[in-house]
């Protein structure tokens, strides 16, 4: 044991010195329902990068230290710019329980699938109280205490617990972001900010999520054409995996973001942004259909469909920054942040 700790004191220490925009990093994370679990990962480099050279590990319920079992090795390469999506590897539809198939929105977002199996690799059974972190190395690495970590989620050795009985609990909102505030790391998906440029690579004293993520929930209910909740026939909402935002990510590395942006919404402009009553207005030449706005801890505070288009909104809400995801009639989707005065 005092081995393994002494690696996990040398990996930390060790740990590269990130540059802006030269090293992989976790753009998006998805603890959802059940096994709806999923990492993506984004290359802000020029340059295509192999993941053969780099693992997923799980630090669980606080452990200081990790083993072979709790990492998986990755395969495949990003190219510049560009995401890979890791989801857990769970597609029988006849499973149950702890076999219980990832859902459909998310299945279709996968670049790789990886840890069908538990007991060989636990490493992607993370829940809202794990340490998660890409690490560069091999599984024998991991056991040898020799791998760098290229970037951490969570704080490793820390098992966030809110007092209330919860079988997983989860980092919060509010300092310290254990025991007090709101949980923001358990059902929840959270997306890294368009500023960060690099991955954290030292284990924090504090784990403030919200100083790198945007988080929204894990799923969101399913709205008729004029913007109305849809029922079941046994009375329940309906809801669908809120993952649209999987499979690309905005980031200041990326020199082309405001042209691309730009054109793939085809001068889509939101005004006046910050606002100082919580009204905006959306023009351009594409339609905006659908419209679903959060508050900065996931809570859905707006959100209105339409086919006919969507030529503005008014957020009934506090002062602060909110995530706004758009869709367009054309199927394009893009998260932009509103700033209400």
């Amino acid at each position: 044991m005092k081995k393994v700790l002494l690696s996990l004191g040398l990996l930390l220490s060790a740990s590269i010195s990130a540059q802006d925009c030269s090293e992989l990093f976790i753009s998006e994370y998805v603890e959802g329902w059940s096994n709806n679990k999923a990492l993506e990962i984004y290359n802000p480099t020029d340059q295509p990068i192999d993941l053969s050279e780099y693992i997923v590990v799980r630090y669980s319920n606080g452990a200081m230290f990790a083993s072979s079992a709790n990492a998986v090795q990755l395969s495949g390469t990003i190219q510049p710019y560009d995401v890979y999506v890791v989801v857990l590897d769970k597609r029988d539809p006849n499973g149950i329980g702890q076999e219980a198939p990832v859902w459909d929105e998310l299945e279709a977002k996968a670049d790789g699938f990886y840890c069908p199996v538990y007991s060989v690799s636990n490493a992607m059974y993370f829940n809202g109280n794990d340490a998660v972190s890409l690490e560069k190395g091999s599984l024998a690495d991991v056991d040898g205490g020799n791998t760098v970590l290229v970037d951490l989620f969570g704080k490793i050795g820390e098992d966030p617990e809110v007092g209330d009985g919860s079988e997983y609990d989860g980092w919060t909102d509010t300092h310290p972001f254990v025991g007090v505030g709101k949980v923001i790391t358990t059902d929840m998906s959270l997306i890294r900010k368009p500023s960060v440029k690099k991955g954290n690579t030292v284990n924090p004293s504090f784990f403030n999520a919200l100083l790198e993520w945007d988080t929204i929930p894990a799923v969101v209910p399913r709205l008729d054409e004029d913007g109305e909740p849809i029922f079941n026939q046994g009375g329940n909402l309906v809801v669908d995996g809120n993952w649209e935002s999987l499979g690309v990510h905005e980031c200041e590395c990326d020199p082309s973001l405001s042209i691309g942006e730009e054109a793939a919404l085809n001068q889509l402009a939101i005004y006046p942004n910050p606002s100082v009553d919580g009204e905006f207005n959306f023009t351009g030449v594409n339609t905006v259909t659908q419209v679903e706005v959060y508050s900065s801890t996931g809570q859905m505070v707006f959100s209105q469909e339409n086919v006919k288009g969507i030529q503005s909104i008014k957020i009934d809400a506090n002062p602060g920054v909110y995530l706004v995801n758009l869709k367009t009639a054309e199927g394009f989707v893009s998260s932009h942040r509103l700033i209400v005065q």
